[in-house]
């Protein structure tokens, strides 16, 4: 068995493995680029391969990301080959991560749920034998969430009465221009400062995935979709600041925005990591679609 770095030349062979590691999931080329080649904060360090007979069998991929109070660090991507399953490897991949990271001066540790670039929000339960692993490596329990599914063919997303409603207390909602990006990117960073990277991501979709609710011409709410794991129908993200919680500007932000992933030919549409459940059930008659478990490990 050799463990070694990763590298672009195992791509295929690392995406072949995830797809027949993970039941529940299925990664396309492009889907599986954004979340390795294209994070911003890949680390040749961090991210290993183990091979039996040139066969790759398991992948591991760590980040650290910066935080407001200092460094944290998570497990990202992980999978061994289920016919490889229960020989050390996952133990010996993950070693070398928490050790890197340990090095580093990180704190904590956390499973899967590495924003803003991500793909799960944490462990699906269904996947038993990582809730196992992580819990025998001294991971703690620390809440849960869902990801809900929006059906989008049966349903019609027609805001113009409920647009004409809100100009009336004087908040205009538009899709967002090329020259409302810096504006959004400071009202993000004072508000909603872990959704940058999503929100700067939008501007380079054509047309922008970004909608805003404005009040006297300054931003008051936003929603996007399609800035994280493309191709999936994914929503999100949104924001609203308090002083325009529950005047129905949400509801309608949320709704162009699956008008517009009906319009690109999705069925359905992911709302991910998900607090007010009944928020969106409300308004697009969402349901609980997957749960996650969320782990995390102190270092000090």
């Amino acid at each position: 068995m050799e463990i070694r770095y990763y590298n672009e030349n195992d791509f295929i062979n690392v995406l072949q493995l995830v797809n027949r590691s993970m039941e529940f999931d299925q990664f396309t080329e492009a889907l599986l680029k954004e979340n390795v080649t294209d994070d911003p904060d890949i680390n040749t360090n961090l991210t290993y391969v183990a091979a039996e007979n040139g066969k790759i069998v398991g992948f591991i991929m760590g980040v650290i990301r910066k935080r407001d109070n200092g460094d944290a660090g998570y497990v990202k991507l992980f999978c061994v080959d289920p016919d490889f399953r229960r020989k050390g490897i996952g133990t010996e991949l993950y070693r070398k991560v928490e050790d890197q990271i340990r090095s580093a001066k990180v704190k904590s540790m956390r499973v899967y749920e590495s924003y803003p670039n991500y793909y799960m929000p944490g462990i699906d339960p269904f996947y038993t034998e990582a809730i196992c692993f992580f819990e025998r490596a001294g991971y703690k329990k620390v809440g849960d969430t869902s990801n809900l599914e929006a059906d989008l063919l049966n349903q019609e997303f027609d805001t113009a009465e409920e647009e004409r409603k809100a100009l009336e207390k004087g908040v205009t909602i538009r899709r967002a221009e090329k020259t409302d990006f810096e504006k959004m990117i400071d009202w993000t960073d004072k508000n909603f400062k872990g959704w940058i990277s999503e929100v700067s991501n939008s501007f380079n979709n054509d047309p922008i995935s970004l909608h805003i609710a404005f009040l006297e011409n300054k931003v008051i709410a936003f929603s996007g979709y399609e800035s994280n794991n493309k191709g999936t129908g994914w929503f999100g993200p949104m924001g609203t600041s308090e002083a325009a919680r529950g005047k129905g500007v949400g509801g309608i932000l949320l709704k162009r925005c699956l008008a517009d992933l009906k319009k690109m030919g999705f069925k359905k549409s992911i709302i991910p990591w998900v607090g007010p459940i009944p928020f969106y059930m409300h308004y697009v008659n969402s349901k609980v679609k997957r749960v996650f478990w969320r782990y995390e490990k102190l270092l000090e």
